[in-house]
């Protein structure tokens, strides 16, 4: 068998998340069908860096999976672009692998991260959203029309970074740690590109627990929009109950995902597994 790299990124309007679910359209379930026919492989398991929910975009998400070797030379064997077209044409427009390959000795694509970095796009525009981005951002306005509060949602923030137990903004599992260490959580007014008009938060952190972005996106959401002060989301944190409703799935986008030199991959994993658990 040999390990593969697969990086994608994928719009989550019309998927169920991306964990395969009896009866619902998934990006794991399109992402295995599509290899398996490039491939010739007649079943196959992936694993990805991060599991997000239904609505939820990647720009950057990452998975592996094992298959047996003589299948990935005779794809391979085919020329060095051969594999991507061909998925490319398996996989359904909403999904797209930007990359696959053979992965290091140690790497998996979940245990061995070392980072994942998301954005959540809001927009506050009094009318609403641009029509090509109602989709990617979350139409959320402050009371009479006013808008967020970038500042006050940044002074906000800060009291989150750090390691902490996040249990008041994750949906708790059985057995999995909800310790983690929160790298960057800042908020911007975008004035360019695909996100022009937007408040955008870049959200960083060694992992995230389930729905945690979203939770801490709508803590600083009502610090911006005036009907929370600044130490709400402090407070929230320190009390460890979760109370608060997240913000909805489809501003969120997986942007990118980090990993240690391939020297470290398998140590990392294994620190991983004894820090988080099983199910984190």
């Amino acid at each position: 068998m040999v390990r593969l790299r697969v990086d994608l990124g994928y719009d989550g309007t019309a998927f169920s998340g991306w964990a395969r679910q009896p009866e619902r359209r998934t990006v794991q379930g399109e992402l295995e069908l599509a290899l398996s026919r490039v491939l010739r492989v007649p079943e196959l398991r992936t694993v990805c860096a991060g599991r997000t929910d239904a609505g939820v975009h990647a720009r950057g998400q990452v998975a592996h999976c094992d298959v047996p070797e003589p299948a990935w030379q005779d794809c391979a064997a085919r020329g060095a672009g051969y594999p991507l077209q061909r998925l490319a044409r398996a996989l359904p427009p909403d999904i797209r692998v930007t990359a696959l390959g053979v992965a290091p000795d140690g790497f998996d694509a979940r245990w061995s991260a070392s980072g994942r970095r998301y954005a959540y796009r809001i927009s506050d525009d009094p009318v609403g959203p641009d029509p090509l981005q109602r989709t990617y951002a979350w139409h959320r306005t402050a009371a009479r029309g006013s808008r967020l509060d970038v500042t006050a949602m940044n002074e906000a923030a800060r009291a989150l970074l750090g390691e902490h137990d996040f249990a008041a903004y994750c949906k708790r599992r059985q057995g999995a740690s909800t310790v983690r260490t929160l790298r960057e959580l800042r908020w911007r007014r975008a004035q360019d590109g695909f996100e022009a008009g937007l408040v955008v938060a870049e959200v960083a952190a060694d992992a995230f627990c389930h729905s945690m972005v979203r939770s801490l996106v709508g803590a600083l959401v009502r610090v911006g929009a005036g009907t929370a002060d600044v130490d709400y989301p402090a407070g929230l944190l320190a009390g460890g109950v979760r109370r608060l409703e997240p913000a909805p799935p489809h501003g969120l986008s997986l942007e990118s995902v980090a990993y240690p030199p391939d020297a470290d991959l398998a140590a990392a994993a294994v620190r991983a597994r004894r820090v988080r658990g099983p199910l984190a």
